[in-house]
């Protein structure tokens, strides 16, 4: 049985602001990883288990739903029990979702699963695909028709109560054509021109010199 997951953002709790790639992947998928905080793996409170309840229900499918409890502890073990569910569950239906709120880039535990599942399974996490998904402020933004940055503007994200010293990943857009690159500093980059589009590229480097308008360097904070 060949094995695939994909780590599926569900958006900020609106079934319609589901993607249509998230909702094909639910087409594809033998099985879909429910995250409950509940111990008795309900899903009496789960706003996951909702959505995906909704959008099932919306595409006309059953598909095999498996509960994975997710008690928010941000420990280790928790995760560690969490990935193991889900590789078991790829061993035994193929073709596994396992959702998370949200957008997976944002303050997501899918990277930390992905961490570990690795570790037990390379070849499932190195094929795994992350679903990308809207977010909450970006809906939030939506909602009240007030942009997030205009012009020349810079958007911060912070948690409000950290638990350890916080690092920054930049996200530096708008670049001009024929740029140098250099001013932009050094660190974990990644450059993406043209994404999905089709001269889309995607060096993992800071490139020397902006070629295309739609330029994005990501500058990942750094980690263990």
């Amino acid at each position: 049985m060949n094995e695939k997951l994909y780590m599926v953002s569900l958006g900020p709790g609106d079934v319609e602001l589901l993607t249509l790639k998230a909702l094909n992947t639910f087409k594809e998928c033998d099985a879909i990883c429910i995250p409950t905080k509940s111990e008795d793996q309900s899903f009496d409170k789960s706003i996951s288990y909702k959505i995906v309840s909704a959008a099932l229900e919306l595409l006309g499918i059953e598909k095999t739903i498996i509960p994975v409890y997710s008690p928010m502890r941000f420990i280790q073990q928790d995760w560690v029990n969490e990935a193991e569910i889900i590789v078991q569950s790829a061993q035994e239906y193929g073709t596994v979702c396992f959702v998370t709120l949200g957008d997976a880039a944002v303050y997501s535990s899918i990277y930390y699963l992905l961490d570990i599942i690795k570790k037990k399974n390379f070849e499932l996490c190195n094929s795994c695909e992350v679903i990308a998904g809207v977010t909450s402020f970006s809906a939030a933004s939506a909602e009240v028709k007030k942009a997030l940055c205009l012009g020349d503007e810079e958007l911060y994200i912070k948690p409000i109560n950290p638990r350890f010293k916080v690092k920054r990943t930049e996200i530096l857009m708008r670049p001009k054509i024929g740029m140098d690159t250099t001013s932009l500093g050094e660190g974990d980059f990644h450059t993406f021109e043209n994404m999905y589009l089709e001269d889309a590229k995607i060096t993992a480097s800071k490139i020397k010199k902006v070629q295309k308008y739609m330029t994005l360097f990501l500058n990942f904070a750094k980690r263990d």
